[in-house]
């Protein structure tokens, strides 16, 4: 888990996005619907790695009353590539005042439904799943980003353990705060620095009698850390 508040069995996760979408003024240049897409995609893997499914989305649309549909458009999407139930979304927009650059905020609640073991981290084998991608990066490689849709069936299998969604400061970042350890670039295909845009890598810890499975389960861009 990295990012969600735990309040008994309910778990909230949250992401936002600002200056993409498709205002005049914005730095990404995208549908609404891709901005909506990928900022749900962050929190829904924020959920997993707490071990829960969402139930609810609570949505802040700073864009205008006309992006709301299309940013429903794009989480239903989400979901919908899953096969999982879309969550009641609820939420806001920001109707007084013309903004010149977009902007949303998702928040998801839902409750655990996968069991999580409790491990010391460094029983653990440490895997990365995709490559960094952030912006037309993304749009050019799509396919190298880390599929949800792996990581749930995998959850399901009890093959992983932990999940890490890497973010903005890059995986070398990430693996320092969870183990301290100073991860090497070593042989890794990518930069271990560069960000990870809307969580296009997560990192798995998984236990070694499973690194057999999890290599027949993610067969590209698996690549071992630690």
């Amino acid at each position: 888990m990295r990012n969600a508040i735990v309040i008994d069995e309910l778990v909230i996760t949250s992401d936002n996005a600002g200056a993409i979408g498709q205002k005049d003024l914005d730095v990404v240049q995208v549908p609404d619907d891709v901005t909506s897409y990928y900022s749900a995609r962050v929190t829904l893997l924020e959920q997993l790695a707490a071990g829960a499914l969402p139930h609810t989305i609570i949505m802040l649309n700073f864009s205008s009353v006309e992006a709301w549909p299309r940013y429903i458009v794009g989480i239903e999407r989400l979901f919908s590539e899953l096969s999982l139930p879309l969550p009641t979304i609820q939420g806001s927009t920001e109707s007084n005042i013309p903004t010149l650059q977009s902007a949303i905020g998702l928040t998801m609640i839902g409750r655990r439904v996968f069991k999580k073991t409790a491990y010391d981290f460094v029983d653990l084998q440490w895997y990365s799943y995709g490559i960094p991608l952030v912006g037309q990066q993304l749009l050019e490689h799509v396919d190298a980003s880390a599929s949800i849709k792996t990581i749930i069936a995998a959850l399901q299998d009890d093959i992983i353990e932990q999940i890490i969604p890497v973010g903005s400061k890059g995986i070398k970042y990430e693996i320092k705060q969870l183990l301290d350890v100073n991860l090497e670039q070593g042989d890794l295909p990518f930069n271990i620095d560069a960000s990870a845009g809307p969580s296009t890598v997560v990192i798995l810890g998984l236990k070694k009698q499973s690194a057999t499975l999890i290599e027949q389960q993610f067969p590209a861009y698996l690549h071992r850390l630690i």
